[in-house]
């Protein structure tokens, strides 16, 4: 099949999910254009059978926004009618859903459209008054709707009373790539002399609530030798910083900014750290399950689906920074239950989101609609 995949190319979770899809998609022989303003940063080095459309970004002054929505439906349009492609596939409803809509219909209505709802699409822009009619117009439209979770397919029906029928595909994880790896010189660099390191990796926004899990290191650094290490970037960066400033511990808070391969830091991370506002699925946090780390989350949204409590790490009320801190200095003074937790949270990723079996449900279901 010849496959159009529209996603954002930066480092949120639909973007990453797009992003792996499409190679995978590659790997089994179909042909797959991903669309998008700028190169994913997930796309690498030249692969066969890949090929990326950039988006323009048109800037006039008549415009006070750019209107991506249309530039988006136009490169989609010029794809279709040059490469033929057999079915579109848009990640995160808004505007990808709608633009890929208008160039079905530019087509005569081919070719077929599946959307794939990943979270905060439906959960905060989505249900936003301003957004809702056209989401739910698109969705209602598409010709296959999936969702990453039965809690986010449970919230698209009931916020914005979508009536398409939605199927739950999860995210998923190769467990080639992520699997732990021996990385004691990079330990040793960032947490020297046997120090319990604590991870987080996520774009920094509000809804991730980096401020909390800043706090709770505060309680635990009084208590037991740790190292917080934060991957990624984004508005709630300075903040976190400032947090760790006044009470002391900047030092041992490492912001190490956007990284390429979070492997190699997974690989030294005893355990990660994930107390979203909301969470659709976690997929940082199944990819560190898959690397043996285990989990300490927020009881929120898809989590508890991904994360099992008490088996591959624990789940705490979101904003319950003391409870927090509580299971994260649990694991890290009962080394035997966090190694034990690890590797069963490697089993569950394997088990349940292992890559192949993900990426043949997608399969499948272009073919329905091929």
């Amino acid at each position: 099949m010849k496959i159009g995949i529209i996603c954002y190319p930066t480092y949120g979770g639909s973007g990453v999910v797009a992003t792996e899809l499409g190679l995978a998609l590659a790997g089994r022989g179909h042909e797959v254009h991903f669309f998008s303003t700028a190169r994913p940063f997930r796309l690498g080095a030249f692969q066969s059978g890949v090929f990326f459309h950039e988006v323009p970004v048109v800037h006039y002054p008549l415009f006070e926004h750019t209107p991506y929505t249309l530039t988006l439906a136009s490169t989609l349009h010029e794809t279709i009618k040059l490469h033929g492609l057999d079915v579109i596939h848009a990640h995160y409803a808004i505007p990808h859903a709608a633009a890929a809509y208008l160039a079905r219909e530019m087509g005569g209505g081919r070719p077929p459209l599946v959307t794939t709802l990943h979270g905060t699409d439906i959960t905060l822009v989505g249900s936003h008054a301003a957004y809702a009619p056209v989401v739910k117009f698109t969705i209602d439209q598409s010709d296959r709707v999936t969702a990453v979770s039965e809690f986010l397919k449970r919230e698209t029906h009931e916020r914005i009373g979508v009536r398409r029928e939605i199927r739950v595909i999860p995210n998923f994880v190769c467990g080639t790539i992520y699997r732990r790896r021996e990385r004691n010189t990079l330990r040793e660099l960032l947490a020297p002399r046997g120090v319990p390191v604590l991870m987080h990796v996520s774009n920094f926004r509000p809804v991730k609530r980096i401020g909390d899990l800043v706090r709770a290191f505060i309680q635990v650094h009084r208590r037991a030798r740790c190292r917080l290490l934060l991957i990624g970037d984004g508005p709630e960066r300075a903040q976190a910083e400032r947090i760790a400033q006044e009470a002391g511990v900047l030092d041992d808070v490492l912001c190490l900014g956007n990284q390429g391969d979070v492997v190699e830091l997974l690989s030294i991370a005893d355990v990660y750290c994930l107390p979203s506002e909301t969470e659709s699925f976690g997929l940082s946090a199944l990819e560190a399950m898959a690397c043996e780390v285990p989990v300490v989350a927020s009881r929120v949204g898809g989590l508890p689906e991904v994360v099992q409590d008490g088996e591959t790490g624990y789940l705490f009320e979101k904003g319950n920074v003391d409870d927090m801190a509580a299971r994260l200095l649990d694991l890290l003074r009962d080394s035997d239950r966090r190694i034990a937790m690890g590797k069963a949270a490697r089993a569950r990723a394997l088990e349940l989101f292992p890559q192949e079996k993900i990426v043949s449900q997608y399969e499948e279901l272009y073919g329905e609609i091929v």
